[in-house]
């Protein structure tokens, strides 16, 4: 038996909603190029295309929007359980938490059971920013802002952690960001949470064991890690030391490298270009150099260490400036990641449920061969 240590190249199911052809650097949505989408499409644009199947009409999206905005409240005692929290609880575990916690407040069908259907999964992305800005203020000892329901999906959350309707500049930035992380094929969190729909599980959960798997540096955390690189960092000049240390250490640059990519992202360059625009209308470009002078030093150096080893910048190097200038502290990236994935997660699990087969792999087993059972009296003492 052939074992595939963390399933890389190995194929496990089949689906409708993106590829990602990483040879060639080309991720699509049901056959739209990001590289059109990222410019062109809304947030909402593309939540219709994953969980219809096509882009809306002007009637389909103003229907779609207005059940987004009809459906952004939280229940009054979720927000009361936030303020019982403490106020040094990490975001991705109140996210978690309270996202699970929405499934109390679902109406259920005659059995007992949650309605998993495309109202259920609006529901969820929704009120996802919803908790998130909530969360945002709580900490920092403010009341949370209702959502408002004439504003985007992106502008709403801006808002809804300041009080203030943002700059078209700053809600366009957090829209594109929300489009480039909608989805990304079989990834860890998509295929955690299509193997628990494969059980039949309701949606709350396989959004819930989303979640959870995506808190892991080595996917949805690691746009944090990518921010903390970049205060470790501090100026531009100090890209270069930077690079050579760490990888005389042999650490990773956080934010350089992805699993199924050769070539460079092609959602950096999105996010590249919303980051520089960013920091030009704030008048403050450091987080944005910071990154640029990481990014050139990283290619530089492994090119002269490694020159049969190519690592470009992934989506998460330039969300970090990207974040950053919008306000955002680093160890909310990545439930703003879970902000624009549950798109792809809520399809997903959708798609799973309507053509469904339990997903269960085999192991290869190399514990010890079959022994008989030794009672306990006769069992060797062993020492510690």
């Amino acid at each position: 038996m052939i074992v595939d240590r963390g399933l890389e190249g190995v194929v496990v199911g089949s689906t409708l909603l993106s590829n990602v052809e990483g040879k060639i650097g080309r991720l699509t949505y049901r056959g739209y190029d990001i590289d059109d989408l990222a410019p062109n499409a809304t947030f909402e644009e593309i939540v219709h295309l994953l969980l219809f199947g096509h882009l809306p009409t002007n009637d389909e999206l103003e229907h779609l929007k207005r059940e987004i905005g009809t459906r952004r409240m939280l229940p009054e005692p979720l927000i009361d359980g936030m303020r019982r929290s403490p106020k040094t609880a990490w975001p991705m575990d109140v996210l978690r938490t309270v996202a699970s916690g929405l499934a109390l407040f679902s109406p259920v069908n005659r059995v007992g059971e949650h309605v998993s259907d495309v109202h259920t999964a609006i529901e969820l992305i929704a009120k996802m920013p919803t908790i998130l800005a909530a969360w945002d203020r709580i900490r920092r000892d403010l009341d949370p802002i209702e959502p408002r329901n004439d504003l985007s999906q992106a502008a709403n959350f801006l808002y809804m952690r300041t009080g203030k309707a943002p700059a078209e500049i700053e809600a366009k930035a957090l829209d594109t960001y929300l489009v480039l992380l909608a989805d990304h094929s079989y990834n860890a969190s998509t295929f955690s949470a299509r193997v628990t729909a494969s059980t039949r599980a309701d949606i709350y959960a396989a959004v819930t064991a989303a979640l959870a798997t995506l808190e892991g540096d080595l996917h949805g955390g690691a746009a944090s890690a990518a921010f903390n690189t970049l205060l470790s960092v501090g100026s531009p000049d100090r890209a270069e030391i930077y690079v050579r240390d760490a990888l005389g250490r042999g650490e990773r640059i956080m934010g350089m490298g992805h699993r199924e990519y050769r070539v460079r992202d092609p959602r950096a360059r999105h996010l590249e270009i919303k980051a520089k625009e960013l920091s030009e209308y704030r008048g403050d470009s450091r987080w944005y150099e910071i990154a640029r002078a990481l990014e050139e030093a990283s290619n530089k150096v492994l090119k002269e260490t490694k020159p049969d080893k190519s690592i470009y910048a992934n989506v998460d190097f330039y969300t970090a400036p990207l974040l950053a200038d919008l306000g955002m502290p680093g160890d909310e990236f990545t439930c703003m990641f879970a902000c624009g994935r549950i798109a792809g997660w809520s399809a997903h699990i959708l798609e799973q449920l309507g053509d469904n087969r339990l997903i269960r792999p085999q192991a290869t087993y190399e514990g010890p061969p079959p022994g008989p059972f030794v009672p306990i009296a006769s069992r060797p003492t062993i020492a510690h």
